[in-house]
């Protein structure tokens, strides 16, 4: 597809990498933008040939927020209407891992959209923060719930109702991202762990993100319930024969995905 506000690339094998493209606006995340993105990432999702992806911006920005003139007059029936938020959902159906290369500035929309991927990978310069209280109105795309359930209670408080930002360094020490890199290296990092996954067994990979995934949307025996389907039900599938068979031959796996 062509696309506007995106640029989709294939940087190493089994990695597919969307950056977001609209320099001028610091990367706001306007609705053709969020669709734009989801579509990619859905293509992706759908193609064999790529099994992790990465979502980066600029050096400078990963995205600075919303685009808040698309919403600046919006009642709340406009907001039903556009179904806005709803883009960001889209990002809970993706089924392989998705990984955020953060640089720069990640406010608002834009640190949802980092929180809403599986792992972050951070530049010394990220900034990752949710100012709108500054706006008059609170974070909308998971900001309060996805932040909640990873810093905790109280940083989230502050960073919801006072505007605290968080540096890479703070970030990583919060457990907010995986790891923090220079600058002019985090889009290779994030490329790097990306491929990494890429080359393990794909449907391990898939199940293992759900049932990590699960962790945060049930109570522990449930979810302990579901993770043994999942081991269980990888004994029926040609990797699970294949790795064990290459790890007991002291050799390595040929993954097929089946």
């Amino acid at each position: 597809m062509t696309y506007e506000t995106i640029i989709v690339e294939q940087p190493a094998d089994g990695v597919g990498l969307v950056q977001l493209n609209r320099p001028r606006a610091f990367n706001a995340l306007t609705g053709a933008l969020m669709d734009e993105l989801m579509t990619a990432l859905e293509s992706m999702d759908a193609d064999d040939t790529i099994r992790c992806m990465v979502i980066t911006g600029s050096s400078k920005v990963f995205a600075a927020g919303a685009d808040i003139g698309e919403m600046a007059q919006a009642a709340p029936a406009d907001l039903i209407h556009m179904d806005f938020i709803a883009r960001w959902e889209r990002l809970r159906g993706i089924h392989k891992p998705v990984i955020a290369a953060v640089a720069g500035y990640a406010l608002g929309g834009g640190c949802e959209l980092a929180l809403a991927c599986d792992m972050i990978v951070a530049a010394e310069n990220a900034v990752f923060g949710q100012p709108e209280i500054n706006l008059g109105v609170i974070p909308g795309a998971g900001g309060t719930q996805r932040l909640a359930r990873t810093i905790g209670k109280a940083l989230t408080m502050e960073m919801v109702l006072n505007d605290r930002r968080l540096s890479a360094a703070e970030a990583e020490r919060f457990g907010l991202v995986n790891r923090v890199v220079p600058t002019e290296d985090y889009r290779d990092a994030a490329v790097k762990l990306a491929a990494e996954i890429a080359a393990r067994a794909p449907l391990a990979v898939r199940l293992a993100k759900d049932a990590v995934n699960m962790a945060l949307e049930t109570t522990l025996s449930a979810g302990l319930a579901y993770e043994r389907n999942h081991f269980y039900g990888l004994f029926s599938t040609h990797d699970q024969k294949e790795g064990m068979a290459a790890f007991l031959e002291k050799r390595d796996p040929d993954w097929q995905g089946r």
